[in-house]
């Protein structure tokens, strides 16, 4: 007999439901009970006869029940019924062991942030841009000037490729600013360096394919390619950038950052781009050209992208990380028509599309010139910083003791040193006086290369000051 419990506070249905639940699964209704009906069992409980109908609906539509017409209401026959004489405790499913992606996301982890876990007074932090109050004040303004637009259809499922106003807005700055004309079937919207490089991967390449990569270079880009099956030729970095000749002969792709090598800095000069580029139509392989720091250069003008000079093998890479923020989470892929289109399928298919809002705000804040005084104005920023640490190097005698690079472009510098540099030694023993420096073997794949790659974004002109003559002071 089902019972009430009035100093319960669960209310009346769910009580008898679990009740009724317990007595089914612990066999003492069995298969094939005839229950009471809900009109007797309502007289017998003290209850209405619509609460014993909501404990029955329950039931059936849980399956312990089944009804008919004439048969009425009974247990079902195929109730599970767990083994009496033993109690199993699950731990859950074993995890597999994957040390492929440990390893790749702790060296990813590390390049990135460098020692979290210890506090510095100043952190020349190269992955990171300068941001103030008044970004964010411009950036808020879009968002909300764009989110109060009552265009319901936004909210729908997008298009894979991107939210077509940001990808025109796109088009129009790489036109102008890059002298890349595509149209915009030819942009695909990605969620940042990393979401490219994997995209590409599965949309473009083969598991086991090689692909070549600078060495010391990007990390993402040889981690993702290695998660994914590909096998990664590591390629020497001069003081011209990806040394063309290294090129494995089987290569299905090569990664380069031509405008400012990820980890040297170095510019890769036209002969040897004209070089690259002559080596990709022969054979031929793809290019994924990611145009790393191109909008930062503080002497002369961008050269011009291998893009706009094979654009049929090159995959253009552009991100607002750098640009806008990093939290942003917004990048683009320039391309031909049919391995855009190809990248787009695999972005349906996994990932369906990204999320709108960041894409309909950055759109706003490119469209209402905020991005171009955000970029005029943080480039006399980075002049300013620029220049204080080339002077800062200049006045001690760590132009001496390590060979420097990267002057030319970019968020940050190389020291270059010895190959027998302690690189770990020297960067704790930095940290201990309050400094953090980034060690150039965290870029390295094969290359044996040491020094310090230190950027200059986040660190005002008074700290790059004091930072360089500790580093000077304690060796």
């Amino acid at each position: 007999m089902l019972t009430i419990n009035r100093d319960d506070n669960r209310p009346i249905w769910q009580q008898l439901l679990d009740q009724a639940i317990h007595n089914i699964t612990t066999g003492k209704w069995p298969p094939g009970e005839l229950l009471i009906p809900s009109r007797e069992l309502a007289q017998l409980v003290g209850v209405s006869r619509s609460t014993i109908q909501i404990v029955y609906e329950e039931l059936y539509s849980r399956g312990y029940t089944i009804t008919s017409r004439r048969g009425g209401t009974r247990v079902s026959d195929w109730t599970y019924r767990p083994h009496a004489s033993k109690s199993i405790t699950s731990q859950g499913p074993l995890q597999p062991d994957l040390p492929a992606l440990n390893a790749t996301a702790s060296h990813l982890q590390n390049w990135l942030r460098g020692k979290e876990n210890t506090y510095a007074d100043i952190d020349f932090n190269p992955h990171e841009p300068y941001l103030d109050d008044q970004f964010h004040k411009q950036w808020r303004q879009s968002y909300i000037q764009a989110s109060s637009v009552p265009d319901l259809t936004q909210w729908a499922y997008g298009n894979a490729y991107g939210y077509e106003p940001l990808r025109e807005q796109i088009q129009s700055y790489l036109s102008l600013a890059r002298g890349i004309h595509v149209q915009i079937d030819q942009i695909l919207l990605t969620s940042g360096a990393q979401h490219s490089l994997d995209l590409i991967a599965q949309a473009l390449l083969q598991e086991g394919d090689t692909v070549s990569v600078e060495d010391p270079g990007f990390p993402a880009a040889w981690m993702a390619m290695k998660y994914r099956g590909m096998e990664v030729n590591p390629v020497p970095v001069d003081e011209h950038g990806l040394q063309v000749d290294h090129i494995d002969p089987s290569s299905k792709l090569v990664f380069v950052t031509p405008s400012h090598q990820c980890a040297t800095g170095v510019i890769m000069p036209e002969p040897r781009r004209q070089q690259l580029l002559h080596l990709a139509a022969q054979r031929p392989f793809w290019i994924i050209e990611d145009d790393y720091d191109s909008e930062f250069r503080y002497r002369g003008d961008p050269l011009p992208t291998l893009f706009s000079q094979l654009p049929q093998n090159t995959l253009y890479m552009m991100s607002f990380s750098k640009m806008v923020a990093p939290g942003v989470r917004l990048s683009a892929i320039v391309g031909p028509r049919e391995a855009i289109r190809q990248i787009a399928q695999v972005q349906q298919l996994v990932y369906r599309h990204l999320p709108i809002m960041e894409q309909v705000t950055l759109a706003h804040f490119i469209e209402h010139g905020h991005f171009m005084r955000h970029m005029r104005r943080v480039r006399n920023v980075y002049r300013r910083r620029h220049e204080a640490m080339t002077k800062a190097i200049a006045a001690t005698d760590l132009g001496q003791r390590f060979t420097l690079s990267g002057v030319e472009t970019g968020l940050h510098m190389l020291l270059e040193a010895d190959a027998c540099f302690n690189e770990e030694a020297v960067a704790n023993h930095a940290l201990q006086h309050g400094v953090r420096v980034y060690p150039l073997s965290m870029y390295c794949l094969a290359s044996n290369r040491k020094g310090w790659v230190l950027g200059f974004a986040k660190v005002d002109e008074a700290a790059i000051e004091e930072g360089i003559y500790r580093l000077a002071e304690m060796l």
